[in-house]
């Protein structure tokens, strides 16, 4: 198969609410319950338009059909949806502070074929070319692995508090850009 990776346009936004909450109930089903899940999505787990309207912000297509997300920013938010309580919108100093890598989702069908590591390339390159030389992360229990096979460390651990009472477990990493990519 070949797929092809482009900046995502906020007509794409519909595709991508259909996509990440397929791609968190059934891949994200081995480390999270149902409830921490669905709580998480639209505030944790969503679409943050910023993303797209800065340019930051990919989608993976195999056959004109949206198969994957990700993304990274030159903003403060860390992670989250167009509702995360963790919003803010204020620019990152490339010379002082890391990108942050962001909202990474690959539908089921289409999971561990190299398309996480793709858009993971593709977001590197994007953040260096703006002259960040340090990325950070918040990842999700199953995503902890793809970011540490390239080179993420984890450096904090902690939950993030949902709607219904619950946590979710997350893991921040961090990573310094290789001089050349």
């Amino acid at each position: 198969m070949t797929f092809s990776l482009r900046q995502a346009v906020l007509d794409d936004v519909p595709a991508l609410e259909r996509l990440i909450p397929e791609s968190v109930r059934t891949l994200q089903s081995g480390d999270y319950t149902p409830e921490q899940m669905e709580a998480a999505l639209g505030t944790v787990f969503g679409v943050d338009r910023q993303l797209i309207r800065d340019g930051t912000y990919f989608v993976v297509q195999d056959q004109g059909t949206i198969i994957a997300c990700g993304g990274w920013s030159k903003r403060r938010t860390p992670f989250g949806s167009d509702h995360t309580p963790a919003k803010d919108d204020a620019m990152l100093d490339p010379a002082r502070e890391a990108a942050k890598i962001r909202a990474f989702f690959v539908h089921p069908s289409h999971a561990r074929r190299g398309i996480g590591t793709k858009l993971l390339d593709a977001c590197e390159a994007a953040s260096k070319a703006h002259g960040f030389t340090r990325l950070e992360l918040t990842a999700t229990v199953t995503g902890e692995h793809l970011y540490a096979r390239h080179g993420f460390q984890a450096t904090d651990r902690f939950e993030v508090p949902l709607t219904n009472g619950l946590g979710l477990p997350v893991v921040r990493m961090s990573k310094t850009l290789p001089k050349s990519l």
